[in-house]
Protein backbone atom coordinates (compact mmCIF):
# COMPACT_ATOMS: atom_id res chain seq x y z
CA UNK A 1 0.00 0.00 0.00
CA UNK A 2 1.48 3.50 -0.83
CA UNK A 3 2.36 5.56 1.68
CA UNK A 4 1.67 9.57 2.40
CA UNK A 5 5.53 9.77 2.66
CA UNK A 6 5.56 7.51 -0.90
CA UNK A 7 3.89 10.00 -2.72
CA UNK A 8 6.08 12.99 -1.39
CA UNK A 9 8.95 11.44 -2.57
CA UNK A 10 7.26 10.56 -6.14
CA UNK A 11 6.65 14.01 -6.34
CA UNK A 12 10.26 15.08 -5.22
CA UNK A 13 11.77 13.01 -7.58
CA UNK A 14 9.74 14.63 -10.40
CA UNK A 15 10.75 18.11 -9.01
CA UNK A 16 14.29 17.01 -9.51
CA UNK A 17 13.24 15.59 -13.16
CA UNK A 18 11.93 19.18 -14.00
CA UNK A 19 15.24 20.76 -12.53
CA UNK A 20 17.19 18.53 -14.79
CA UNK A 21 14.83 19.19 -17.97
CA UNK A 22 15.18 23.15 -17.10
CA UNK A 23 18.86 22.50 -17.19
CA UNK A 24 18.39 20.33 -20.46
CA UNK A 25 16.68 23.10 -21.98
CA UNK A 26 18.75 25.72 -21.16
CA UNK A 27 22.02 23.97 -22.24
CA UNK A 28 20.22 23.25 -25.09
CA UNK A 29 20.44 27.36 -26.05
CA UNK A 30 23.80 27.83 -24.84
CA UNK A 31 24.36 24.82 -27.55
CA UNK A 32 22.56 26.98 -30.48
CA UNK A 33 24.02 30.34 -29.06
CA UNK A 34 27.56 29.08 -29.30
CA UNK A 35 26.95 27.55 -32.59
CA UNK A 36 27.90 23.40 -31.47
CA UNK A 37 24.25 22.07 -32.44
CA UNK A 38 26.66 19.97 -35.13
CA UNK A 39 29.91 19.88 -32.85
CA UNK A 40 29.21 16.32 -33.00
CA UNK A 41 27.86 15.72 -36.78
CA UNK A 42 26.94 11.69 -36.00
CA UNK A 43 24.35 10.47 -33.35
CA UNK A 44 24.11 9.10 -30.34
CA UNK A 45 27.84 9.16 -30.24
CA UNK A 46 30.30 11.83 -31.73
CA UNK A 47 32.62 11.53 -34.05
CA UNK A 48 31.73 7.67 -33.42
CA UNK A 49 33.33 8.00 -29.70
CA UNK A 50 31.51 8.11 -26.23
CA UNK A 51 33.69 11.40 -25.10
CA UNK A 52 35.22 14.11 -27.37
CA UNK A 53 38.71 13.68 -25.51
CA UNK A 54 38.87 10.24 -27.19
CA UNK A 55 38.59 12.16 -30.83
CA UNK A 56 41.39 13.97 -29.65
CA UNK A 57 43.69 11.32 -30.26
CA UNK A 58 42.46 10.02 -33.46
CA UNK A 59 41.79 13.72 -34.72
CA UNK A 60 43.12 13.20 -38.51
CA UNK A 61 40.38 10.06 -39.07
CA UNK A 62 37.43 11.87 -37.57
CA UNK A 63 38.15 14.57 -39.34
CA UNK A 64 38.91 12.35 -42.64
CA UNK A 65 35.18 10.82 -41.86
CA UNK A 66 33.08 13.91 -41.54
CA UNK A 67 35.28 16.32 -44.21
CA UNK A 68 32.52 19.18 -43.73
CA UNK A 69 32.96 19.13 -39.95
CA UNK A 70 36.62 19.15 -38.49
CA UNK A 71 36.46 18.81 -35.34
CA UNK A 72 36.26 21.28 -32.71
CA UNK A 73 36.90 19.86 -29.12
CA UNK A 74 34.96 23.03 -27.36
CA UNK A 75 31.93 22.44 -29.79
CA UNK A 76 31.82 18.99 -29.05
CA UNK A 77 31.69 19.08 -25.39
CA UNK A 78 28.91 21.67 -25.53
CA UNK A 79 26.80 18.83 -27.60
CA UNK A 80 27.95 16.25 -25.43
CA UNK A 81 27.20 17.65 -22.46
CA UNK A 82 23.96 18.75 -23.46
CA UNK A 83 23.55 14.90 -24.45
CA UNK A 84 24.71 13.50 -21.27
CA UNK A 85 22.02 15.53 -19.36
CA UNK A 86 19.19 14.51 -21.49
CA UNK A 87 20.03 10.70 -20.98
CA UNK A 88 20.01 11.45 -17.30
CA UNK A 89 16.81 12.81 -17.57
CA UNK A 90 15.70 9.78 -19.79
CA UNK A 91 16.54 7.63 -17.17
CA UNK A 92 14.75 9.87 -14.22
CA UNK A 93 11.66 9.75 -16.39
CA UNK A 94 11.73 5.70 -16.96
CA UNK A 95 12.19 5.32 -12.81
CA UNK A 96 8.76 7.70 -12.38
CA UNK A 97 7.37 5.52 -14.81
CA UNK A 98 7.88 2.51 -13.23
CA UNK A 99 6.99 3.83 -10.05
CA UNK A 100 4.02 4.90 -10.80
CA UNK A 101 3.12 1.51 -12.95
CA UNK A 102 3.68 -0.52 -9.05
CA UNK A 103 1.86 1.94 -7.59
CA UNK A 104 -1.36 2.20 -9.87
CA UNK A 105 -4.29 0.84 -7.61
CA UNK A 106 -3.20 3.50 -4.96
CA UNK A 107 -5.62 6.65 -6.38
CA UNK A 108 -3.54 9.56 -5.13
CA UNK A 109 -0.80 8.17 -7.36
CA UNK A 110 -0.50 9.89 -10.79
CA UNK A 111 -0.22 7.31 -13.46
CA UNK A 112 -1.41 8.55 -17.00
CA UNK A 113 1.42 11.42 -17.06
CA UNK A 114 4.15 9.52 -15.95
CA UNK A 115 3.52 7.09 -18.45
CA UNK A 116 3.36 9.04 -21.24
CA UNK A 117 6.36 11.16 -20.16
CA UNK A 118 8.59 7.99 -21.56
CA UNK A 119 7.19 8.14 -24.91
CA UNK A 120 8.37 11.75 -25.28
CA UNK A 121 11.24 11.26 -24.15
CA UNK A 122 11.61 8.86 -27.31
CA UNK A 123 10.12 11.14 -29.42
CA UNK A 124 12.65 13.83 -28.48
CA UNK A 125 15.82 11.42 -28.80
CA UNK A 126 14.82 10.84 -32.37
CA UNK A 127 14.19 14.43 -32.67
CA UNK A 128 17.84 14.95 -31.75
CA UNK A 129 19.21 12.79 -33.45
CA UNK A 130 17.04 14.32 -36.82
CA UNK A 131 18.58 17.62 -35.42
CA UNK A 132 22.31 16.91 -36.27
CA UNK A 133 21.19 14.57 -39.52
CA UNK A 134 19.28 17.04 -40.91
CA UNK A 135 21.64 19.94 -40.03
CA UNK A 136 19.33 21.52 -37.82
CA UNK A 137 16.30 22.18 -39.88
CA UNK A 138 14.42 24.79 -38.06
CA UNK A 139 11.03 23.07 -37.77
CA UNK A 140 12.98 19.76 -36.50
CA UNK A 141 14.88 21.98 -34.25
CA UNK A 142 12.01 24.08 -33.01
CA UNK A 143 9.95 21.04 -32.29
CA UNK A 144 12.85 19.90 -30.14
CA UNK A 145 12.66 22.63 -28.00
CA UNK A 146 8.81 22.60 -27.72
CA UNK A 147 9.10 18.59 -26.71
CA UNK A 148 11.88 19.83 -24.13
CA UNK A 149 9.28 22.20 -22.87
CA UNK A 150 6.66 19.43 -22.75
CA UNK A 151 8.91 17.36 -20.54
CA UNK A 152 9.52 19.79 -18.66
CA UNK A 153 5.96 21.01 -17.95
CA UNK A 154 4.89 17.63 -17.22
CA UNK A 155 7.58 16.97 -14.60
CA UNK A 156 6.82 20.11 -12.42
CA UNK A 157 2.90 19.12 -12.70
CA UNK A 158 3.63 15.90 -11.12
CA UNK A 159 5.69 17.72 -8.51
CA UNK A 160 2.86 20.05 -7.60
CA UNK A 161 0.83 18.86 -4.56
CA UNK A 162 -2.50 20.13 -4.85
CA UNK A 163 -4.31 21.73 -2.00
CA UNK A 164 -6.89 19.67 -0.16
CA UNK A 165 -9.68 22.28 -0.58
CA UNK A 166 -12.22 23.06 -2.61
CA UNK A 167 -12.00 26.58 -4.63
CA UNK A 168 -13.90 29.75 -4.49
CA UNK A 169 -16.41 30.93 -7.08
CA UNK A 170 -13.67 33.72 -7.66
CA UNK A 171 -11.13 31.19 -7.87
CA UNK A 172 -13.31 29.20 -10.61
CA UNK A 173 -13.86 32.48 -12.39
CA UNK A 174 -10.40 32.72 -13.38
CA UNK A 175 -9.71 29.40 -14.91
CA UNK A 176 -10.78 30.41 -17.97
CA UNK A 177 -8.05 33.70 -18.45
CA UNK A 178 -5.15 31.19 -17.01
CA UNK A 179 -5.92 29.06 -19.73
CA UNK A 180 -6.27 31.46 -22.30
CA UNK A 181 -2.72 33.02 -20.94
CA UNK A 182 -1.03 30.32 -21.61
CA UNK A 183 -2.56 29.57 -24.62
CA UNK A 184 -0.91 32.58 -25.38
CA UNK A 185 2.48 31.70 -23.87
CA UNK A 186 2.39 28.21 -25.73
CA UNK A 187 2.36 30.35 -29.05
CA UNK A 188 5.28 32.46 -27.54
CA UNK A 189 7.67 29.83 -26.95
CA UNK A 190 7.15 28.64 -30.47
CA UNK A 191 7.68 32.00 -32.09
CA UNK A 192 10.53 32.05 -29.69
CA UNK A 193 12.12 28.96 -30.59
CA UNK A 194 11.50 29.91 -34.30
CA UNK A 195 13.55 32.87 -33.75
CA UNK A 196 16.36 31.39 -32.20
CA UNK A 197 16.36 28.54 -34.49
CA UNK A 198 16.00 30.64 -37.47
CA UNK A 199 19.11 32.35 -36.60
CA UNK A 200 16.76 35.86 -36.56
CA UNK A 201 17.60 37.28 -33.17
CA UNK A 202 19.84 39.85 -34.37
CA UNK A 203 17.68 40.89 -37.33
CA UNK A 204 16.28 44.03 -35.02
CA UNK A 205 19.53 45.34 -32.85
CA UNK A 206 17.60 48.27 -31.76
CA UNK A 207 14.72 48.43 -29.35
CA UNK A 208 11.90 49.55 -29.43
CA UNK A 209 11.80 50.01 -33.00
CA UNK A 210 13.48 47.64 -35.63
CA UNK A 211 16.20 48.47 -37.85
CA UNK A 212 15.68 51.96 -37.01
CA UNK A 213 11.72 51.97 -37.53
CA UNK A 214 8.44 50.90 -36.59
CA UNK A 215 7.63 49.14 -39.96
CA UNK A 216 10.66 47.60 -41.29
CA UNK A 217 10.70 45.46 -43.98
CA UNK A 218 9.21 42.38 -43.70
CA UNK A 219 8.25 38.97 -45.54
CA UNK A 220 6.06 37.09 -43.84
CA UNK A 221 5.82 34.16 -45.98
CA UNK A 222 8.89 33.36 -46.62
CA UNK A 223 9.25 33.76 -42.49
CA UNK A 224 6.71 30.74 -41.70
CA UNK A 225 7.61 28.73 -44.54
CA UNK A 226 7.51 25.24 -42.65
CA UNK A 227 9.06 23.11 -45.50
CA UNK A 228 12.93 22.54 -45.38
CA UNK A 229 15.15 21.69 -48.46
CA UNK A 230 16.82 17.78 -48.11
CA UNK A 231 20.55 18.17 -47.52
CA UNK A 232 20.72 21.78 -47.11
CA UNK A 233 22.84 23.09 -44.07
CA UNK A 234 20.65 25.69 -41.81
CA UNK A 235 23.62 26.39 -39.28
CA UNK A 236 23.82 30.25 -38.72
CA UNK A 237 20.36 30.52 -41.11
CA UNK A 238 19.51 30.73 -44.67
CA UNK A 239 16.44 33.12 -44.91
CA UNK A 240 17.11 36.47 -46.50
CA UNK A 241 16.78 39.49 -44.12
CA UNK A 242 13.01 40.79 -44.63
CA UNK A 243 11.91 37.50 -43.70
CA UNK A 244 14.09 37.08 -40.21
CA UNK A 245 12.85 40.35 -39.68
CA UNK A 246 9.29 39.69 -39.56
CA UNK A 247 10.16 36.50 -37.34
CA UNK A 248 11.52 38.88 -34.50
CA UNK A 249 9.07 41.09 -35.28
CA UNK A 250 6.30 38.55 -34.55
CA UNK A 251 7.95 37.73 -31.80
CA UNK A 252 7.78 41.22 -30.47
CA UNK A 253 4.12 41.22 -30.91
CA UNK A 254 4.27 37.89 -29.08
CA UNK A 255 5.63 39.45 -26.58
CA UNK A 256 3.22 42.20 -25.69
CA UNK A 257 0.24 40.22 -26.22
CA UNK A 258 1.22 37.17 -24.38
CA UNK A 259 2.92 39.47 -21.50
CA UNK A 260 0.11 41.26 -21.17
CA UNK A 261 -2.35 38.27 -20.54
CA UNK A 262 -0.11 36.65 -17.46
CA UNK A 263 0.37 40.26 -16.29
CA UNK A 264 -3.40 40.56 -15.66
CA UNK A 265 -3.87 36.63 -15.03
CA UNK A 266 -1.38 37.55 -12.04
CA UNK A 267 -2.61 40.36 -10.69
CA UNK A 268 -6.46 38.81 -10.71
CA UNK A 269 -5.07 35.98 -9.04
CA UNK A 270 -3.25 37.90 -7.02
CA UNK A 271 -6.18 40.21 -5.81
CA UNK A 272 -9.13 38.04 -5.81
CA UNK A 273 -7.72 34.52 -4.67
CA UNK A 274 -8.60 33.69 -1.31
CA UNK A 275 -5.88 30.79 -0.61
CA UNK A 276 -2.16 32.64 0.41
CA UNK A 277 -0.58 29.81 -1.85
CA UNK A 278 -2.63 31.00 -5.20
CA UNK A 279 -2.16 34.27 -4.22
CA UNK A 280 1.59 33.55 -4.08
CA UNK A 281 1.75 32.20 -7.11
CA UNK A 282 -0.19 34.95 -9.10
CA UNK A 283 2.71 37.31 -7.79
CA UNK A 284 5.13 34.95 -8.49
CA UNK A 285 4.00 35.21 -12.09
CA UNK A 286 4.04 38.99 -12.15
CA UNK A 287 8.07 38.90 -11.27
CA UNK A 288 8.23 36.12 -13.62
CA UNK A 289 6.94 38.42 -16.36
CA UNK A 290 8.90 41.26 -15.27
CA UNK A 291 12.11 39.29 -15.50
CA UNK A 292 11.74 38.21 -18.86
CA UNK A 293 10.62 41.45 -20.35
CA UNK A 294 13.71 43.03 -18.50
CA UNK A 295 15.80 40.47 -19.84
CA UNK A 296 14.41 40.67 -23.42
CA UNK A 297 15.59 44.56 -23.89
CA UNK A 298 18.64 44.43 -21.90
CA UNK A 299 19.87 41.53 -24.34
CA UNK A 300 19.14 43.79 -27.47
CA UNK A 301 20.52 47.33 -25.82
CA UNK A 302 23.34 45.50 -25.08
CA UNK A 303 24.21 44.13 -28.16
CA UNK A 304 23.44 40.03 -27.64
CA UNK A 305 25.82 38.81 -25.37
CA UNK A 306 26.09 34.93 -24.66
CA UNK A 307 24.73 35.08 -20.86
CA UNK A 308 22.10 37.30 -21.66
CA UNK A 309 20.98 35.21 -24.67
CA UNK A 310 21.13 32.16 -22.66
CA UNK A 311 19.31 33.84 -19.36
CA UNK A 312 16.47 34.92 -22.04
CA UNK A 313 16.19 31.23 -22.39
CA UNK A 314 15.97 30.18 -18.89
CA UNK A 315 13.33 33.27 -18.26
CA UNK A 316 11.25 31.31 -20.34
CA UNK A 317 11.67 28.31 -18.44
CA UNK A 318 10.97 30.25 -14.84
CA UNK A 319 7.24 31.82 -16.78
CA UNK A 320 6.57 28.82 -17.73
CA UNK A 321 6.75 26.88 -14.77
CA UNK A 322 5.24 30.10 -12.95
CA UNK A 323 2.18 29.45 -15.37
CA UNK A 324 1.89 26.30 -14.30
CA UNK A 325 2.10 26.95 -10.81
CA UNK A 326 -0.78 29.40 -11.09
CA UNK A 327 -3.03 26.47 -13.01
CA UNK A 328 -2.43 24.20 -10.37
CA UNK A 329 -3.12 26.55 -7.94
CA UNK A 330 -6.18 27.41 -9.55
CA UNK A 331 -7.53 23.45 -9.66
CA UNK A 332 -7.05 22.34 -5.96
CA UNK A 333 -7.37 18.58 -5.38
CA UNK A 334 -10.86 18.17 -4.37
CA UNK A 335 -11.95 20.18 -7.88
CA UNK A 336 -9.66 17.81 -10.02
CA UNK A 337 -10.63 15.00 -11.89
CA UNK A 338 -10.25 11.49 -11.07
Amino acid sequence: MMTVDSLVSFRRWARFGALLAAIVVIVGAWVRLTNAGLGCPDWPGCYGHVHPAQVVAQVDTATAAYASRPFDYQKALHEMVHRYIASTLGLVVLGLAIYAWRHRRNPRQPLRLPLILPLIIGCQGALGAFTVTMLLTPVIVTSHLLGGLTTLSILWWLSLTPEERSSTAAERGLRPLAVIAFAALIMQLFLGGWTSTNYAAVACPDFPTCQGSYHPDTNFGEAFRFTHEAGKDYEGGVLPQAARTAIHFTHRIGAVIAGSLLILTGLMVALRARSPRVRTAGLALLGAVALQWLIGMNLIWQGFPLWLGTGHNAGAVVLLLATLTVLRRLWPARDARP
